[in-house]
């Protein structure tokens, strides 16, 4: 099968279905993206395209994000229109990400080309980020902007075949009229080589050593370190846990830009500004903040965790949940919808309310002291996620035979076994 990509941000949600493609052989992939230094994969050609046109800072905020949508997707248009007339590259299926616009001329360039697009978020005044957060007031005009966000998902179901939702939670901040359009199934995680580590050892060079599963060490991480992932309530609820356990250690990654929302009004940032706002309430040398690191580390970190803190508001799953479960961590987390619908309360997770910051460090702090009745969540934290989640036993069948629908027999691939 000739396959097209397209993300702005390669590999994107494509991470482990290109890996697998390519390695499959036989198939042609070409990824369209504008990272500029994406990854080389074997068995993918990249090729980078810029859109065609970006909105003035100052453009008008209703029409702003349309704007850059129908740039990019004209761009991308371009790129793919030159893939054909200079490489002879006309795909049996195209497949990319509708949040930014990318796929919204594709079907001007191959009207009879199936497509297939990923749909990541809806907004709304109610249920998702937007008003969640009493800090993060909500303006007059904010009902409008949202609206007017829909847009580039409203033009998107139009311009596709079929569109893939990874969680029940994000399909139904649709409307109803895209449902029947959705599949629902994760990108899917790698359970099988995402496991436990007893001997895991963690070089830290301000501590002079490595941590490992003989310390006591809670973690919390998110790609920036901001209000929709909970930083400020993991933040507020450390001088309590660090006081109860004095042996305990934290270790945070993540970076300091912002992904979602609002940017802190402090100089050095949301991470300054609640440095500041603490002060001497927290033993500062027991904190470790490690920024962002690469992926085997990350996987280290999670696996000496003795407790690992996830928080976000109502918002897209982060993978790093799912691949700690797959690691038999032992995770609490934000009482959110889209959180429930991966950890169950006491069976393979504890969750608690996303602003009681007294509840969630009292939750961390029994974890640590009394580890023994907690031990079978990790256990069955992993056991859920192979069933439900893991990439090549229960996402990629469903992924394969999604993609083959759409093609000719005769440009079916084989299905996984």
């Amino acid at each position: 099968m000739d396959i097209l990509f397209v993300h702005q941000n390669m590999p994107g949600q494509y991470r482990e279905l290109l890996k697998w493609l390519a390695a499959q052989g036989g198939h042609r992939i070409v990824f369209l993206t504008q990272r500029r230094d994406a990854p080389t994969l074997p068995g993918v050609t990249t090729r980078v395209y810029a859109p065609h046109h970006r909105p003035a800072e100052g453009a008008y905020g209703l029409s702003k994000v349309w704007e850059a949508a129908t740039g990019a997707g004209f761009g991308a248009a371009m790129a793919a229109r030159a893939l054909e007339r200079d490489e002879g590259f006309r795909p049996d299926l195209v497949m990319g990400h509708t949040g930014w616009g990318e796929l919204l001329f594709m079907k001007q360039i191959w009207p009879d080309v199936p497509v297939l697009g990923f749909f990541e978020y809806f907004y709304r005044m109610k249920g998702g980020l937007v008003g969640f957060d009493p800090e993060e007031p909500v303006s007059d005009h904010a009902p409008f902007i949202n609206h007017a966000r829909n847009a580039v998902p409203f033009a998107s179901i139009e311009s596709v075949d079929l569109g893939h939702v990874p969680t029940r939670w994000q399909r139904d901040l649709f409307p109803e009229s895209f449902h029947d359009r959705f599949y629902v199934c994760h990108d899917g995680i790698r359970t099988d080589y995402l496991r436990p580590d007893p001997n895991v050892a963690l070089p830290l060079q301000r501590l002079g050593r490595a941590l490992t599963r003989e310390d006591e060490v809670f973690t919390y991480m998110a790609r920036n370190l901001e209000h929709a992932r909970g930083f400020h309530i993991f933040m507020r609820a450390l001088p309590r846990i660090l006081a109860a356990r004095p042996k305990a250690r934290v270790v945070v990654i993540g970076g300091d830009d912002v992904s979602y929302g609002r940017k802190s009004d402090h100089p050095g940032g949301l991470r300054a500004e609640l440095t500041e706002e603490l002060g001497d309430s927290v033993d500062w040398s027991r904190v470790h903040f490690i920024g962002r690191v690469p992926y085997s580390a990350f996987c280290q970190v999670v696996q000496l965790s003795r407790c690992h803190i996830y928080l976000t508001m109502p918002f897209v799953l982060s993978w790093s949940l799912l691949e700690a479960m797959s690691m038999q961590a032992t995770i609490v987390a934000s009482d959110v919808a889209p959180v429930r619908e991966a950890v169950r309360h006491g069976e393979t997770g504890l969750l608690v309310d996303f602003f009681d910051v007294e509840a969630l460090a009292d939750q961390v702090i029994d974890v640590l002291a009394n580890p023994g009745d907690y031990a079978h969540l990790g256990p069955a934290a992993r056991a859920h996620v192979v069933e439900k989640y893991d990439f090549l036993t229960r996402c990629l069948p469903e992924h394969v035979a999604r993609m083959n629908s759409l093609v000719p027999k005769a440009r079916r691939m084989e299905a996984p076994r």
